[in-house]
């Protein structure tokens, strides 16, 4: 047996009762939802991947996963309407998080603001001389 073999048979060997691999599918079948080429379809295809994964015979995990989904459907069909995402907004936040992280006490807006514009790669150079050492 090759190791692509033994890596593909993994999932249904992890555990006694085949979670790995019914929560391997279930990702599968998720996945697949950004697939479907029609808004009328991401509906019908999230319902029933919904309904499919509340079923009881499901390990807790892939569950719990119908109940996320169940929580973001509108969100989740709404990409095939308009094929956007928040993706940009959320990597400002994630700059502006990753900036305040490292800004070791940082209390001045002025420097925060020059500190997030450089750690972004679009320095305001001018503002360089505005910054005044203790």
């Amino acid at each position: 047996m090759d190791g692509k073999e033994k890596l593909l048979g993994l999932p249904k060997q992890a555990t006694r009762y085949g979670h790995v691999q019914a929560t391997w599918t279930a990702k599968g079948a998720t996945r697949e939802l950004y697939d479907v080429p029609t808004y009328a379809l991401a509906q019908t295809f999230i319902d029933e991947l919904i309904r499919d994964m509340a079923n009881e015979s499901w390990p807790i995990e892939v569950r719990s996963l119908g109940r996320t989904l169940k929580r973001w459907r509108d969100q989740i069909i709404a990409w095939h309407k308009l094929h956007t995402t928040n993706g940009p907004t959320e990597s400002m936040n994630n700059l502006a998080k990753r900036v305040k992280r490292v800004a070791f006490g940082f209390r001045s807006f002025k420097n925060y603001r020059i500190r997030a514009l450089l750690y972004a790669g679009k320095p305001d150079w001018s503002l360089l001389a505005t910054v005044t050492p203790r």
